[in-house]
């Protein structure tokens, strides 16, 4: 049987907290993950744990959601069974993204998602939209607006049939853990903000 986890999580991150206060919902990132051991998770996101601006198609290990004195993360889990057809497109689609070096970071549609309800770019996703386009290939649930325009609160609600299990998400080493959490340095952090910002720009006016 074909199946696919998404997966919303409890992020321990100072921006996850701050969201969480701001918007009263408690799940700040959202995942998907191709089998139930739920080890290697695939988003858009930071490369790295202290620059969250080096961000894009990326693969995620539990210890970088339970992270420093972390021992778990909170998450909810939906589980889908898409027939065969769909699921290589999901994989056709992951695989895509994971190997096209223009795909980057879309930082504007997160940040004006609550206002905007999402900005599409070109070759640009953030976990949002990633996820949204993994759950409308899977062909699971029908989808009646833009993928990109899904918050992870709408997921939440849009996949409400495929729940599977919410709670407590056990730290595990991953080998990839020490440089994920490479030191900060603040004008790495700046450069990588500039860098982002300026690409973002730059495809909005080719675009228009």
């Amino acid at each position: 049987m074909n199946e696919l986890y998404i997966v919303l999580i409890r992020a321990h991150t100072g921006l996850g907290k701050a969201a969480r206060k701001i918007t009263g919902y408690g799940y700040t990132h959202i995942a998907v993950c191709t089998d139930r051991s739920l080890t290697d998770f695939v988003s858009y996101s930071r490369r790295y744990h202290n620059y969250p601006f080096e961000a894009g198609f990326t693969h995620e290990y539990r210890d970088y959601y339970a992270f420093g004195r972390h021992d778990s993360v909170g998450i909810k889990v939906f589980r889908l069974t898409p027939d065969a057809e769909h699921y290589d497109k999901v994989i056709r689609y992951i695989r895509s993204c994971e190997n096209d070096s223009e795909e980057t970071f879309n930082l504007f549609s997160m940040l004006t998602m609550p206002i905007l309800h999402g900005i599409s770019i070109y070759k640009a996703n953030n976990c949002m939209s990633f996820t949204a386009r993994v759950i409308e290939l899977s062909g699971c649930v029908k989808m009646d607006r833009e993928h990109y325009r899904y918050s992870i609160k709408d997921m939440d609600e849009l996949l409400e049939k495929y729940f599977y299990f919410e709670g407590r998400l056990r730290r595990r080493t991953s080998p990839h853990y020490d440089e994920y959490m490479e030191p900060f340095e603040v004008r790495r952090f700046f450069k990588g903000m500039g860098r982002l910002i300026c690409d973002l720009i730059s495809r909005i006016i080719s675009d228009g």
